[in-house]
């Protein structure tokens, strides 16, 4: 029976990171937990709502976050210069007040940081917002898992798989779509992957997509 785990949990400490660097006390994680998910959602909406793109998707990679006694500080990896690149100061002061609004922090500081992911295309966040796109402008999903492949091997990764899973064209019965190029060795702990889910509302219904992409192996 396949026991199926996050393949970056699964990694930690060896070829994966924490994307949130902070300690708590163990009746304060769950509070510091529901912040970090308000901080990475007020950003994504924000981004959504004033995005100026012409691809037309947020072209966000990662939001990492780390919290000290009186700062919190806040790294958005993107991978496309919008919005937040072209109105630099402008856009980030907006976004920041925006943020603190919303969680009402009066004791930290909050400090947004922009770092510029070279191979945009070789994020798994990214291909799958891409992916959704697609599908939302009624692409076929083949099309659109083949067109993602192609993007991801001018990054010279390893090996891709991507899977769609959901009432795929409309289909009375969901079911589940999944397409691989080259290696992507799961159980391999040295191998790093980069897994992203991503889910997308289309007119049939909900979609989810899943993507591996083997980045390297130690």
């Amino acid at each position: 029976m396949g026991q199926k785990i996050n393949p970056l949990g699964f990694r930690l400490g060896t070829t994966q990171s924490h994307h949130s660097f902070w300690f708590a006390q163990p009746q304060n994680y769950s509070a510091g937990i529901q912040e970090d998910e308000k901080i990475r959602n007020c950003i994504q909406d924000y981004v959504q709502k004033n995005k100026r793109t012409s691809s037309g998707f947020e072209g966000i990679a990662r939001i990492q976050i780390k919290k000290r006694i009186d700062l919190i500080q806040v790294i958005i990896h993107i991978g496309f210069s919008n919005l937040l690149i072209e109105g630099r100061t402008r856009g980030i002061e907006e976004l920041q007040m925006n943020v603190q609004k919303e969680f009402h922090s009066v004791n930290r500081r909050l400090n947004i940081a922009i770092t510029r992911v070279e191979k945009p295309y070789g994020q798994p966040n990214i291909l799958a917002e891409y992916i959704a796109l697609q599908l939302k402008n009624r692409v076929s999903f083949r099309k659109a898992m083949k067109k993602a492949i192609e993007l991801t091997e001018q990054t010279d990764t390893k090996g891709i798989q991507v899977q769609i899973a959901g009432r795929i064209d409309g289909k009375e019965i969901a079911r589940v779509e999944w397409i691989r190029e080259g290696r992507v060795p799961l159980q391999t702990i040295r191998a790093k992957i980069d897994h992203c889910s991503y889910t997308t509302r289309t007119i049939y219904g909900v979609l989810g997509i899943k993507i591996w992409i083997f980045v390297d192996e130690k």
